[in-house]
C-alpha cells in the first residue's frame, strides 16, 4: 500500500503568496489546496515533482566602463543544476561592449538555458 503524503508549499505565482497543500500518492499529484487562481495549481505541480529557478548572478567585463556585468538564465533550469550553473559563470569573462539580451554563455551546466546580459556596459572611455 503507497502512503499518501503532503507539501506545504507558499506559491510564488503571483504576489498575493497563497498557501498551498499538496497531496501526492506514489510521487504524483493527487490534488492542490489553498490555491485562488491557477498558476498556484501549475506551480504547486512543478514544483514537488520538478522544481526550477531562475537563476541571476553576474560576470566580469573586461575592457568597460563596469567591471562587471549582471546576467540570469534566460529560462528557469532543474533547482539540481543552480550550483554548477554558478560555478560555470565563475570562469566566464567577456569583452565590452555588452548590451541586454547578449548571450555570453551557451547552454549552462549542459541545461540547454543559455546566460543573458540584463545590463548595458559600454567600452572604457
Amino acid at each position: 500500500m503507497e502512503t499518501v503524503t503532503t507539501r506545504e508549499l507558499t506559491c510564488i505565482g503571483c504576489p498575493m503568496g497563497c498557501p498551498l497543500t499538496v497531496t501526492m500518492e506514489a510521487g504524483e499529484v493527487i490534488s492542490v489546496t489553498g490555491n485562488t487562481c491557477k498558476r498556484g495549481d501549475i506551480y504547486a505541480r512543478k514544483e514537488v515533482t520538478n522544481p526550477t529557478r531562475i537563476v541571476t548572478s553576474t560576470v566580469r567585463v573586461t575592457g568597460g566602463d563596469a567591471d562587471m556585468v549582471s546576467v540570469k538564465t534566460k529560462e528557469d533550469i532543474p533547482k539540481g543544476k543552480i550550483f554548477e550553473c554558478v560555478k560555470a559563470l565563475k570562469t566566464v569573462e567577456v569583452s565590452a561592449p555588452v548590451h541586454i539580451g547578449d548571450v555570453l554563455l551557451e547552454d549552462v551546466a549542459g541545461t540547454g538555458v543559455d546566460i543573458v546580459a540584463t545590463k548595458n556596459v559600454g567600452t572604457k572611455s
